[in-house]
């Protein structure tokens, strides 16, 4: 994976096709582990910011226990799944045997939102209330936590409290928290630590970012529109979170990102689904236009799978040319990469995005893996 990274590269983004086949966690522990031999300090999945803080204090310090972190500290149900539980083993294994400064980060970059439900921004912001010492009434204006998480609140604009009096005070309070804390910052890292100031950052941001996907949840559009706004405002929620995460990172080395190629390939995302198109900036799209060359970007491809019920590719499509240079995983550049027809014989269900043309074009390299007899 090294020999696709240039000399600038700070943020590589690992992409999969697919949630559903384990082999792309499998081959990104392994090219992880040969990453941090090279510099590599830190790696960053598609999950909550904050639960993932868990994570983090774990594989660096030892802090708490290996099934609760695998419960509580990954969203979208990551946590169940065995590579990611053995990655997490593997970072405290191998940070418990280098010095504090060389360990191994671990990071989610993902908005704290699920796919059909977001949280209250409740919790957040009195995070950073209680660590800047404040007495700010943030639960009576919020309201109940269900009002805000429920299905409805997000799928039924009719439902949302985003444009709510309540919900436009708590903006104005979110953003007057983090102006606070900016101007705090040396007193309050001197009474803490930076570390401590960070986290409060990260509580703060992720509840002025949920504050503004509610806000968006509640505008009464088309629904093929109002998706993919959503889509929108996730994504630029996971750019600022991976900008920010080389910020807390600069100079100990690169951060190795592993999420859906929709999330992190450089040209615009587009899912089809129950009749509808939806299409949004993807946050490689956004991050890659703003740090240039410090970003690079390998897609993840998929052959046969037992676990999606993919088959053989047709001989025409890209996954096809693929499988013919390796027999279980291999790495190609994009640029050897010959134009090729989309897979067609996929189905929604699946959850399986086959390459296309462009995202072959704004790939460095493409990744291939065939799981199947």
């Amino acid at each position: 994976m090294s020999a696709f990274v240039g000399a600038g590269c700070e943020l590589l983004g690992f992409g999969e096709p697919t949630h559903q086949e384990p082999a792309f966690g499998w081959v990104r522990n392994e090219v992880f582990a040969g990453l941090v031999e090279t510099g590599f300090s830190s790696i960053a999945l598609e999950t909550d910011r904050v639960a993932a803080l868990l994570v983090d204090d774990f594989v660096r310090t030892g802090i708490g226990d290996l099934d609760a972190v695998m419960r509580d500290g990954f969203s979208h149900t990551f946590g169940e799944l065995e590579t990611n539980r053995a990655l997490v083993r593997w970072l405290r294994e191998y940070n418990a045997g280098v010095p504090v400064e060389r360990r191994v980060g671990f990071h989610g970059f993902d908005a704290a939102t699920e796919m059909m439900s977001a949280p209250s921004p409740r919790r957040y912001l009195e995070f950073g209330r209680d660590y800047l010492g404040l007495e700010l009434d943030v639960a009576g204006l919020a309201g109940p936590d269900e009002r805000w998480s429920c299905t409805e609140a997000i799928m039924d604009p009719a439902s949302s409290p985003g444009d709510s009096a309540e919900a436009d005070r708590l903006r104005v309070i979110a953003d007057d928290l983090l102006t606070v804390l900016y101007t705090r910052a040396p007193e309050l890292i001197a009474k803490t630590s930076r570390a401590d100031w960070y986290r409060a950052e990260t509580h703060l941001t992720t509840g002025l970012g949920l504050l503004r996907y509610h806000k968006q949840s509640a505008e009464r559009l088309e629904q093929q529109e109002r998706i993919s706004r959503l889509s929108s405002v996730r994504d630029a929620l996971m750019a600022q979170n991976l900008l920010d995460i080389r910020r807390v990172e600069a100079g100990r080395g690169g951060t190795l990102v592993f999420a859906n190629n929709l999330h992190l390939q450089r040209n615009t995302s587009a899912w089809r689904l129950g009749g509808m198109d939806y299409t949004w900036s993807s946050a490689g799209s956004i991050v890659a236009r703003l740090v240039g060359r410090q970003y690079a970007f390998v897609a993840g491809s998929l052959g046969r799978s037992e676990a999606v019920g993919l088959g053989e590719p047709a001989p025409d499509t890209y996954e096809s040319f693929l499988q013919s240079r390796t027999t279980s995983w291999g790495l190609i550049p994009a640029k050897d990469v010959p134009p090729a027809r989309t897979r067609t014989e996929t189905t929604p269900e699946q959850g399986y995005f086959p390459l296309d043309q462009a995202t072959v074009d704004g790939a460095d390299a493409i990744l291939h893996i065939s799981a199947g007899a």
